[in-house]
């Protein structure tokens, strides 16, 4: 754990998109099959159209294998989508995909719940499940049967 950079120091945020902010460090419970859950309530980016702010609550959930996020360089990242022009569905899967990139998980799900603009909210899912594990097909009943169970929403 030596090598994180952003751990217990001041944080320098950034204000653009940029997957080099985050750090990963090794799973001790390579064995087990657990999941790690993110809430990020504060989320920020920018209509790629318009330039307003769109705010969200973003949801990571992932089962790790060897690699693991270190949380505060997380919070950087997401930090940094603050002055990103990214439509809703693009901004929750470039979290999804460069979290895949950098841990390699056996799944991963990440789910936005945007604030409504315009009378409308739009609330992007995506998943990844390990291909050749339970884990990929894990991924697609998720993905098949995720709008099935009521939500309750609490963040707008």
């Amino acid at each position: 754990m030596d090598d994180l950079k952003s751990l217990g120091k001041s944080s320098e945020y950034e204000f653009s998109y940029n997957p080099a902010i985050l750090e990963t460090f090794e799973n001790r419970h390579q064995s087990n099959d657990y999941r790690v859950k993110f809430n990020c309530p504060e989320f920020t980016s920018l209509c790629p159209i318009t330039g307003q702010p769109d705010f969200a609550a973003i949801y990571i959930s992932y089962i790790p294998d060897v690699k693991m996020v270190e949380s505060k360089s997380l919070k950087l990242y997401l930090f940094s989508f603050r002055n990103h022009g990214g439509f809703h569905e693009d901004c929750v899967n470039l979290i999804m995909k460069d979290l895949i990139k950098l841990m390699e998980p056996r799944y991963i799900e990440v789910w936005g719940k945007f604030t409504p603009r315009g009378g409308i909210s739009i609330d992007p899912y995506c998943n990844y499940g390990k291909p050749g594990t339970k884990f990929e097909a894990m991924a697609e009943y998720r993905l098949l049967n995720h709008d099935l169970s009521p939500e309750k929403i609490d963040n707008r």
